[in-house]
């Protein structure tokens, strides 16, 4: 796939100075970047590899001009410019084309117009698939699921029955929609299991990494609005609600019933407590542990930064004593304002 720079500079309405014959086959990095590839600078800290770079093209802001060597797409910000740029050079296939003779189609599903679905694929009774709908290898789609439009599953993807996932959602392999959340209850010592009667919604444009797992509700459903991002190896649990434009990191495990806010960026590790409430705005830091709710936009964070494990050793036998030095040192102060 290649594309003149003119051509590029026209799909993002940025500035073109240089040629726009100028054919761009790949994208790469300033250092590494050679004829027919195009880099980007969003860290001024890179100027200097903008300096060397033998990138036939960059993407860059008006005041790193002076120090750019080649042709050049000015905007406002480089990196968005450089995430639309990898959309048009973008060489990943489809997880399917067509529909494989081994997919195993319930006839009464309801397939859109042109949908491809993988070798080996489960699409039970019920099932809606949107127009464009790809569904990849492998995949199981259970009765009554509804799978929007271009919604794209890679393989071996596993969606429960009564399941709705949105249009122009990306699903990465391995990922479980609408299993069981983890309810029971205890009878004298025996786990007496509550039927999860709920489901999952997602919305539009939401993109899910690899072996993430989301529960469906226990009664109402487990929600992820539209315009949430979630990374690969993530726990939601049951009626966990995602706010719009919501970002998640990888490993991250939300307990049960928790609400999480518009707009939020969650670093990765970071574990919610469960039933409390994450105000729109809020960024946690990773490996932060959230144990209240969170009323005030702001950036969070916890856990113990790396250290030298002799001083590590000596920091954790201290902490249970901190109390009793707290309580120590108040007194002390008293003291010292007695005696002023």
């Amino acid at each position: 796939m290649s594309l003149t720079l003119g051509e590029i500079a026209a799909k993002l309405n940025a500035e073109l100075r240089g040629s726009p014959d100028i054919v761009i086959e790949k994208i790469a990095n300033l250092e590494t970047a050679s004829e027919g590839e195009i880099s980007f600078l969003s860290d001024p800290k890179y100027k200097s590899s903008l300096e060397q770079t033998k990138a036939s093209a960059v993407i860059i802001k008006e005041e790193h001009y002076e120090h750019c060597r080649t042709a050049a797409l000015i905007l406002k910000d480089p990196y968005v410019g450089f995430a639309y740029v990898a959309q048009m050079l973008d060489t990943t296939p489809k997880p399917a084309d067509g529909i494989d003779p081994s997919a195993v189609i319930s006839s009464s599903a309801k397939v859109g117009a042109g949908v491809s679905v993988g070798a080996n694929a489960v699409i039970e009774e019920g099932v809606v698939l949107g127009d464009g709908a790809v569904i990849g290898a492998n995949c199981f789609v259970g009765k009554n699921a509804r799978i929007g439009a271009r919604t794209k599953l890679w393989a071996n993807v596993s969606v429960y029955h009564n399941v709705k996932i949105g249009s122009d959602c990306l699903i990465q392999s391995g990922t479980v929609i609408g299993s069981d959340g983890f309810g029971y209850a205890n009878q004298q010592g025996k786990w007496v299991k509550i039927p999860q009667l709920g489901s999952v919604t997602i919305g539009d444009s939401v993109e899910i990494g690899a072996n993430t797992c989301i529960d469906r509700g226990a009664i109402d459903d487990t929600v992820i609005e539209s315009n949430v991002i979630i990374d690969n190896l993530c726990q939601i649990a049951h009626n966990v609600h995602i706010g719009f434009g919501t970002a998640m990191a990888g490993a991250t495990v939300v307990a049960g019933s928790v609400t999480i806010g518009k707009f939020c960026i969650i670093g990765g590790r970071s574990v919610f407590n469960g039933h409390i409430k994450i105000c729109d705005g809020t960024t946690i830091a990773g490996a932060t542990s959230v144990m209240r709710t969170i009323t005030k936009p702001g950036v969070y964070s916890s856990g113990v930064p790396e250290m030298e494990n002799s001083k590590w050793r000596k920091v954790m036998a201290c902490l249970p004593m901190i109390d009793e030095i707290y309580k120590t040192a108040r007194k002390a102060i008293r003291l010292m304002g007695d005696k002023q």
